[in-house]
C-alpha cells in the first residue's frame, strides 16, 4: 500500500465528527494563509449578490470537505450510510423513477457530493439498480487508487468520459435507470457553450441537457447538505421543471441557461457550503 493511501487508510478510522472539526480549522487556514484565494472567493461572491454572511460558512466548510474524503473514499463497505444521511425530497425520485424514463440527478459542487453519490447508490440500488455515472482518472496517479476504492462500491456503476461512455449513459435513461452529474464543471473546448450564471457569462456543459432532451428523462436537483459535526448529513431532493430540458428544438445556449438557473437555485438554498473558490469562470482546456 502506498504511503498516501496508508495515510488516508488511517485517517479514515478516525470519527467522523472529529475529522470535520479538524476541516474547519484547515479551511480557516487556508483562507488567512492564501490572499489569493480569499480575492477568488470573494470575487465569486459577490458577482452571485449573495449576502456575505449567507456565505461565509463556506470558509470552513471547504477545510471541512477535504478532511472527510478518507472517512468517504475508504469507509468500508460493509458501513453503511444510513445512520448519517437523512432524505428530504426522496420521494420525488422515486416518484420519477417509477415513469419508466429514468433520472438524471443534478448535483453541483455544494456540501458533501461524494458521500451524496454513494448514498444514492445505497439507498435506491437495490429497488432501482446501479447509479452509472462518468468517470475520469484522476489526474495525479497517487490519487488514483484512492478515488477508484471510492467508486468501487454496490450499485455505483461507471462510464469512460468519452463517446461510447455517452452512449452508456443514453442507454440507461432509455432503460428507466439514473445517471448523475456535475452541472457546474467547466468542460473541455467544444463540449459546452457560454451561458449566464450569476449574471456572469461562463462555460456550461451541455451533456446534461442533450441527455435529458433525447431521453426525456427527468431532472433532479440534489445537494448533500452537510449538518453540524457529528449530525451527519442531509440529502434534498426537487424535481426540476425547464421546458428548456425537454423541447430539443431549444438551443444549446438556452438549455444551459436553464442548467445554470438549476444550480443557482440549490445555491441559495445553502450559499454556505458550495465550493466558491470553485473557478467557473475559468476558460475550457482543449483535449488532446
Amino acid at each position: 500500500m502506498a504511503p498516501v493511501t496508508q495515510m488516508f487508510a488511517w485517517l479514515s478510522r478516525m470519527p467522523l465528527s472529529w475529522m470535520q472539526r479538524v476541516g474547519a480549522v484547515l479551511g480557516w487556514l487556508v483562507w488567512a494563509l492564501s490572499p489569493r484565494y480569499r480575492q477568488h472567493f470573494k470575487a465569486n461572491v459577490q458577482a452571485a449578490k449573495v449576502p456575505w454572511h449567507d456565505a461565509r460558512p463556506a470558509i470552513a466548510a471547504m477545510g471541512m470537505m477535504v478532511a472527510e474524503l478518507p472517512w468517504v473514499w475508504m469507509r468500508s463497505n460493509s458501513q453503511p450510510l444510513g445512520d448519517v444521511v437523512r432524505w428530504d425530497g426522496a420521494a420525488h425520485f422515486e416518484a420519477a423513477m417509477q415513469t419508466g424514463k429514468g433520472v438524471i440527478v443534478m448535483s453541483p459542487h455544494l456540501g458533501c457530493w461524494e458521500i451524496g453519490a454513494q448514498a444514492i447508490a445505497e439507498k435506491f440500488g437495490p429497488r432501482f439498480g446501479p447509479l452509472v455515472a462518468l468517470y475520469r482518472p484522476a489526474r495525479k496517479a497517487w490519487l488514483e487508487p484512492l478515488v477508484a476504492q471510492a467508486r468501487t462500491r454496490s450499485y455505483l456503476a461507471s462510464a469512460p468520459t468519452s463517446l461510447a461512455g455517452v452512449r452508456t449513459l443514453i442507454r440507461t435513461l432509455r432503460a428507466g435507470g439514473y445517471t448523475a452529474i456535475l452541472p457546474d464543471q467547466v468542460p473541455p473546448l467544444g463540449q459546452g457553450v457560454w451561458a449566464p450564471f450569476f449574471g456572469r457569462e461562463v462555460y456550461t456543459m451541455t451533456l446534461l441537457s442533450k441527455l435529458a432532451q433525447q431521453t426525456g428523462a427527468a431532472v433532479i436537483l440534489t445537494w448533500c447538505e452537510r449538518l453540524a459535526p457529528g449530525q451527519g448529513f442531509c440529502i434534498h431532493m426537487r424535481p426540476f421543471e425547464a421546458h428548456e430540458l425537454r423541447d430539443p428544438d431549444c438551443s444549446p445556449e438556452q438549455a444551459a441557461a436553464a442548467v445554470n438557473r438549476g444550480v443557482e437555485a440549490m445555491v441559495r438554498a445553502a450559499p454556505g457550503q458550495y465550493l466558491w473558490s470553485y473557478a467557473r469562470d475559468k476558460q475550457p482546456r482543449v483535449e488532446g
